[in-house]
């Protein structure tokens, strides 16, 4: 699978324009916020725009490119949805190694000694447990609880 793919999945969770005033992200397209990207023209932003964000932004920061295809798409999902550090501290923490939020071949090699869907379960429950303490919880935990749930469902057909 490839970032192309993957994004593609990505973008079926994030809307299109939004400006939901208890959204901490404030005015929101493709997923993409006001609050992390102050000087963008958010109501213009195209999806091929979004998806070069997606990319430069998340994809290689979160090393999607090192990690195996169907944790590779669950680390992106992650970052996109709850930041790049916390998506990296996640994913240690289901591997058993420290969570410091920086990748290092400590965290490297543990990933590539993992078995895929049982490491794909661990990352989606870590995250569970990080959603449901969130304040947003009350407004969006539905719907975040959702998009694990088809997030596993991926994790079942990718590593099937």
């Amino acid at each position: 699978m490839t970032f192309e793919k993957y994004i593609e999945r990505v973008l079926t969770h994030e809307g299109g324009y939004v400006n939901d005033p208890k959204d901490p992200g404030g005015e929101t397209k493709f997923g993409i916020s006001k609050r992390s990207y102050p000087n963008l023209n958010i109501a213009a932003l195209t999806r091929d725009e979004a998806k070069a964000i997606y990319k430069r932004d998340f994809w290689l920061r979160v090393h999607a490119d090192e990690l195996p295809g169907p944790v590779a798409y669950q680390a992106l999902d992650f970052a996109v949805n709850s930041g790049i550090e916390t998506a990296i501290r996640k994913l240690q923490a289901a591997l058993g190694v420290a969570d410091d939020g920086l990748w290092g071949p400590v965290t490297r090699a543990a990933v590539h000694k993992a078995n895929a869907p049982a490491l794909i379960m661990a990352y989606a429950a870590e995250r569970l447990d990080f959603l449901r303490k969130l304040r947003g919880w009350v407004n969006y935990g539905s719907g975040w609880a959702g998009r694990v749930a088809e997030n596993l469902r991926y994790g079942a057909v990718d590593t099937a």
